[in-house]
C-alpha cells in the first residue's frame, strides 16, 4: 500500500513539472496600419511573409506558433484607436505597427493602460517619447534624425531661408485622414504655391505624407516652379513613393526632375538580395501588389525582432498570463466588449526583451538606443535626373556628409568640418548644376517701403540731406551696414515721415507700419510696450530710456570754507570735548603733578593749553598718574580720527567741483509743481500725463536743443522749465554740444542723469 502510495506521489510530481516546463502552443501578435497605402501595400506581405519564416525556423520559438491578427486602420485615428481595441481582445503580447504617428499617439496610450508592447516600423514624429509612452518602440528612424540631415543639407549649399511645406492640422499631426483631405484639395495646394512666390526665398522643404500622384509637384510644374531659381528638397516620403513604383511608372519621375531628397540607409547584403527575389516571385503570384521599400524592409525586421524578444521571455518566463482590469470590469458595450480587454502581466518584461534586441535584419543592424529608437543607420541624398535617380552621397550623425556609406564610418569619432563633408555633382531643377541662389526677386515684388522720420531737431540720427534726395544719419549707417550682412539682394527706398519743419509722432509712424503702409521703419524710435504689441522691434542698438535732465548750482569757495567739513553742530561737540578732556586730566593730575598746581589762574591756563597743544602734540606737560595717561590715550586716538576726518573733508570740497540742484529724482520732480519740458513727438508726454499723473498743464513742449538751452537758463520762475524729460540719446547729445566756458552766471547746465 505504502509503495502505491509513493508511485501516485511521484506521477504527481512529474506532471507538475511538465506543465510548468512546457511552452505555450501559441502566441497572438497583432498588426495595425493602413493596407492601401505606399507604406501599408509594401509592409503587409512583408509582414505576413516575417511570420511564415519565423514559424518554419525551428531555431526560433521552438515550437511554438506566432499567430498574425491585423486590423486596417484605412488613415483614420478613430478606425485605428478600434482596431486595436479589435485586437488587444485576442490577448496579443505585442501590436506591431502603426505607420501613421498620429495613430501612434492614440494607440500608445491604449498600450500603455494594457502594458502590451507597441512596435512601429513607420511612425517617425518625434514627440512619440519613451517619457510620456514607455510601451512604444520604433524600429524605423526619428524625424529628429531626417530633420537633422535635412538642416546639414541646407547648411552644406549655404542656404539662409527656405519655405517649408507640410501637412498640418489644429492638433498638429492629429490624424492621417485630415492630412489626406488637405492634400486632395488641388486648388489650396495652387494658392498655397502662389503666395509663396511672393516671398523672396526660392528652397522649398517639402514633408509629408507618401503619395504616388506627386500631386505638390504636378501642381509646382503648372505654375512654373521647377526652373532653375527654384530648389526642391523632400524627406523621405519621396524616396519610399518612387520606391514603390513600378517600372513602367518610372516615367512619372519627369516631374521631379532636379529634386534633392533623403531616403534611410539601407546596406547591400546578400540577405537583402535574396528577399528582394523573393518579393519579385510574390508579385508574380499576387500576393504583393506593390515595389518593395524601405519601411517594407523595416516592417520585416520588426516582426522578427518581436519574435526574439518572445522567445527569449518564453524561455526565463515560461508561460505568458493576462489578468482582469478592475476599470474595465462592468463597461459592456454592443462591439468592443471592453470588460474582455486584458492586462498582459509581464508586459514590462516582454519590452524589455525587445530593448535588448541586437541582430542583423534586411534593413540593417536593429539595436535600441536609450529613448528607444533605433540607432540612426544615416541617409541616402538622392537627386532625380532624366526619369532616373542617383545617390549623390550619404549622411550620417558620425561622419556628416560623405561619398561612402555610413557603416564605413563606424567607429570614427564625429566630424563637424564642413571641409571634410563633401557630396557628388547634383542637377537642380532646370538642369544646371551650379548652386542655385535661392533667392530671388519674384516677378511681382516692390521694393520694401521705409519710413524714415523727417526731423526738425536733433537731426544726427537720420536726415534728407539739404537740396537732395539722399538720406543719412546713425541710425541709416547701422541699417545699411546690417543690410551687408545678409546674403541676398533686399530691395528697398526710404520714405520721408513728417515735412521736416516739426518733429513728426512716432506712435503715428508706428502705426502706419502695421497697417501695412510702411513695410517697416528706421530711425531714432524707442521700444515702448505699447508700440510691442502692434510691430517687432529689432534689437536695440543704443542705450535707451528716460532721464532727467537738470541745471545745477556751483558752489564757489569763500574765506570761510575751512568751516564747511564739519556742522555746527560737529563744532560744538568737538569744542566741548577738548574742554571736558582738560578738566578731566586737571582733576586727575593736580594732586599728583607739579605741572598742574599753583594760582588757579595758573592752573586754568595750563589746563585749557595743555588740551588744546594735543593738536599740535607741542604740550610740555606730561601726565603722571596712570589714569590720566589712560585718558591721554584715548584722546589721542579719538582726536586722530576726527583730524583725519576734516582733513579729508576740506581736501574735496577745495579739489571737486561741488555741484548741487534742488531737482534729486522724479519724486522730488513731481512733487515741485515746477513746469517740466519734453521734445515735441517724443513718447515722454504720454509717460509723465498718463503713467506718472503730471497735469498737461505743467507739461511745456521744446522743439530744439536751443529751445532745451533757453528754458533751463531761465527756469522754472520766468518762463521755463525746472527740468527736461527725454530719452537718453537726445540728452546725450544735447549735452555733448554744449559750450559752458562762455557762461559766467551762477547757474549753468550740466549733466545730471537721473533714470526713470
Amino acid at each position: 500500500m505504502a509503495k502505491a502510495l509513493l508511485l501516485v506521489i511521484f506521477i504527481w510530481v512529474l506532471l507538475i513539472g511538465f506543465v510548468s516546463c512546457q511552452r505555450p502552443k501559441f502566441v497572438n501578435i497583432g498588426a495595425v496600419f493602413t493596407f492601401d497605402s505606399v507604406i501599408g501595400r509594401a509592409a503587409r506581405p512583408a509582414i505576413e511573409a516575417a511570420v511564415s519564416d519565423i514559424n518554419r525556423d525551428t531555431r526560433i520559438l521552438n515550437g511554438t506558433e506566432l499567430r498574425l491578427f491585423t486590423q486596417d486602420a484605412k488613415c483614420n485615428v478613430f478606425l485605428g484607436s478600434i482596431g486595436a481595441f479589435q485586437i488587444l481582445e485576442k490577448q496579443v503580447v505585442a501590436i506591431i505597427g502603426p505607420q501613421s504617428s498620429g495613430i501612434a499617439h492614440m494607440i500608445s496610450e491604449i498600450a500603455n493602460g494594457l502594458q502590451v508592447p507597441l512596435v512601429s516600423y513607420a511612425a517617425t514624429d518625434p514627440t512619440l517619447s519613451a517619457l510620456q509612452f514607455p510601451f512604444f518602440l520604433r524600429t524605423t528612424q526619428s524625424d529628429s534624425n531626417q530633420m537633422a540631415a535635412m538642416a546639414d543639407l541646407i547648411d552644406f549649399y549655404g542656404w539662409k531661408q527656405v519655405i517649408a511645406i507640410y501637412v498640418d492640422d489644429d492638433a498638429g499631426r492629429n490624424g492621417v485622414a485630415a492630412l489626406d483631405d488637405q492634400l486632395e484639395r488641388k486648388c489650396e495646394i495652387m494658392d498655397l504655391l502662389k503666395q509663396s512666390k511672393l516671398l523672396g526665398p526660392r528652397v522649398y522643404v517639402v514633408h509629408v505624407n507618401p503619395d504616388p500622384r506627386l500631386r505638390i509637384f504636378t501642381s509646382v510644374q503648372k505654375l512654373q516652379m521647377m526652373n532653375d531659381n527654384y530648389v526642391w528638397l523632400a524627406t523621405d516620403w519621396l524616396s519610399t513613393t518612387i520606391d514603390s513604383f513600378s517600372q513602367m511608372n518610372q516615367t512619372s519621375l519627369g516631374a521631379l526632375q532636379g529634386v534633392v531628397g533623403l531616403r534611410q540607409h539601407i546596406p547591400e547584403s546578400s540577405e537583402k538580395k535574396s528577399f528582394l527575389s523573393r518579393w519579385r516571385v510574390m508579385q508574380q503570384k499576387g500576393s504583393a501588389s506593390s515595389e518593395l521599400n524601405t519601411y517594407g524592409l523595416q516592417a520585416y525586421d520588426t516582426v522578427w525582432a518581436v519574435a526574439y524578444a518572445i522567445d527569449r521571455f518564453i524561455y526565463e518566463f515560461r508561460n505568458i498570463t493576462f489578468s482582469s482590469n478592475d476599470k474595465l470590469n462592468g463597461m459592456k458595450t454592443s462591439e468592443l466588449r471592453l470588460d474582455q480587454l486584458k492586462v498582459f502581466n509581464n508586459g514590462s518584461n516582454l519590452r524589455n526583451k525587445i530593448l535588448q534586441t541586437n541582430f542583423t535584419g534586411l534593413s540593417g543592424h536593429i539595436q535600441f538606443n536609450h529613448d528607444q529608437n533605433i540607432e540612426s543607420g544615416g541617409y541616402d541624398v538622392i537627386n532625380i535626373e532624366h526619369v532616373s535617380i542617383h545617390i549623390v552621397g550619404y549622411w550620417s550623425n558620425v561622419s556628416g556628409f560623405s561619398l561612402l556609406p555610413p557603416e564605413t564610418h563606424q567607429g570614427d569619432q564625429t566630424n563637424s568640418s564642413r571641409v571634410d563633408q563633401k557630396l557628388q555633382k547634383i542637377t537642380w531643377p532646370g538642369g544646371k548644376i551650379e548652386r542655385p541662389r535661392g533667392w530671388v526677386i519674384a516677378d511681382n515684388e516692390r521694393p520694401l517701403r521705409i519710413g524714415v522720420p523727417y526731423r526738425a531737431s536733433f537731426v544726427d540720427f537720420a536726415t534728407k540731406v539739404n537740396k537732395s534726395h539722399k538720406i543719412e544719419g546713425y541710425c541709416i549707417d547701422v541699417f545699411l551696414e546690417a543690410r551687408k550682412l545678409v546674403p541676398y539682394d533686399v530691395p528697398y527706398r526710404f520714405e520721408l515721415f513728417g515735412n521736416g519743419r516739426f518733429n513728426p509722432n512716432y506712435n503715428e509712424l508706428i502705426r502706419m507700419v502695421a497697417a501695412d503702409v510702411f513695410d517697416a521703419a528706421v530711425g531714432d524710435i524707442a521700444i515702448v510696450t505699447n508700440r510691442t504689441k502692434i510691430v517687432d522691434f529689432s534689437q536695440p542698438y543704443a542705450a535707451t530710456g528716460l532721464v532727467i535732465v537738470a541745471p545745477v548750482r556751483n558752489s564757489k569757495s569763500s574765506a570761510w570754507v575751512f568751516l564747511k567739513p564739519f556742522t555746527v553742530e560737529m563744532w560744538c561737540v568737538t569744542a566741548a570735548s577738548f574742554v571736558m578732556i582738560a578738566v578731566v586730566i586737571w582733576v586727575l593730575e593736580h594732586r599728583v603733578n607739579d605741572d598742574f598746581r599753583g594760582p588757579p589762574r595758573k592752573q586754568i591756563v595750563t589746563m585749557f593749553m595743555f588740551s588744546f597743544s594735543t593738536l599740535f602734540k607741542a604740550n610740555q606737560e606730561t601726565t603722571v598718574s596712570p589714569l590720566g595717561r589712560m585718558v591721554m590715550v584715548i584722546w589721542l586716538f579719538l582726536l586722530m580720527v576726527i583730524t583725519a576726518s576734516y582733513t579729508a573733508s576740506l581736501t574735496s570740497i577745495l579739489t571737486v567741483q561741488q555741484l548741487s540742484s534742488p531737482i534729486t529724482g522724479i519724486e522730488s520732480l513731481i512733487a515741485s509743481n515746477w513746469p517740466i519740458g519734453y521734445q515735441v513727438g517724443s513718447f515722454a508726454y504720454g509717460y509723465l500725463s498718463e503713467s506718472l499723473y503730471i497735469p498737461p498743464s505743467r507739461l511745456v513742449s521744446l522743439k530744439s536743443p536751443v529751445e532745451y538751452e533757453k528754458a533751463l537758463r531761465l527756469g522754472p520762475n520766468n518762463g521755463g522749465v525746472a527740468a527736461i524729460v527725454d530719452e537718453l540719446p537726445y540728452v546725450e547729445l544735447f549735452l555733448t554740444n554744449q559750450t559752458f566756458s562762455h557762461h559766467t552766471q551762477e547757474w549753468c547746465l550740466m549733466g545730471c542723469l537721473i533714470s526713470l
